[in-house]
């Protein structure tokens, strides 16, 4: 990625609208999954960025993250968060060292050349019985101009998904869409940035009523998906459960 959107990422993580929500939607995945287990989980975060989902995880557990940027792992530690430096290709971990694996918009970075040997990967750390939950970007048609700056090799539908965790033998327990009641939005965005010819990421902020709204849209849809998956939207999610 380059050196400039660790930076934007860093001081929009914790507020902006759809860092939040999204980390919204994916506790509302995990913690239902996780439920009643005897003790706090053990975490691996691969490709955690600059590290603040990695901070909310670790109040969940005991939490590390591997990340192949020494920009992001500066990020990190400037956070307080323990890190080491890993690609997902080669987790630096024995077999079923953790409790939960995350990796959050990693598999579909052009940097990680085989993403079903990076999904293997992330199922050979966790331990049988533990889950590994991954989101990436959906849809080809949503390509733009914030693929071409974080450096994007591939926009996924759920099924190619359900099939990366299916192929690395995990039990898919829940894949769905998300950022769908704002879809409409995210896909007007896309069409006005190939006629413009727009170049630059869409990390930043917006006017405060715009945050609010768009923020409490996957509010919303974090408290849906506990109930349903989501039909179409411009990120995917999947949870899977490594059979014991």
């Amino acid at each position: 990625m380059n050196v400039q959107e660790y930076a934007r990422m860093f001081e929009a993580e914790e507020t902006q609208w759809w860092y939040a929500g999204m980390r919204a939607i994916s506790f509302a995945l995990l913690d239902a999954a996780g439920s009643g287990a005897p003790r706090p989980p053990r975490i691996l975060d691969a490709g955690c960025g600059t590290g603040n989902n990695l901070k909310h995880l670790a109040a969940r557990g005991s939490a590390v993250g591997v990340d192949i940027s020494e920009e992001a792992l500066g990020f990190c530690r400037a956070r307080g968060v323990v890190v080491a430096r890993a690609g997902l290709l080669e987790l630096p971990f024995p077999d079923g060292s953790f409790d939960w694996v995350t990796s959050f918009d990693v598999l579909y970075h052009r940097w990680v050349s085989d993403d079903r040997a990076a999904m293997a990967e992330l199922a050979r750390v966790v331990r049988p019985g533990g889950l590994v939950l991954v989101r990436v970007p959906a849809l080809k048609l949503l390509w733009g101009a914030h693929d071409e700056a974080v450096h994007s090799r591939h926009r996924y539908t759920r099924k190619e998904v359900v099939s990366l965790l299916e192929g690395a033998g995990l039990r898919v327990e829940r894949a769905t869409y998300a950022n769908t009641l704002l879809l409409p939005l995210v896909a007007a965005r896309r069409g006005l940035d190939r006629l413009t010819g727009r170049h630059g990421s869409d990390v930043g902020f917006l006017p405060a009523p715009f945050e609010w709204a768009f923020r409490q849209a996957l509010l919303l849809e974090a408290r849906l998906v506990g109930r349903a998956s989501l039909p179409l939207g411009a990120s995917v999610f999947a949870l899977g459960r490594k059979p014991r």
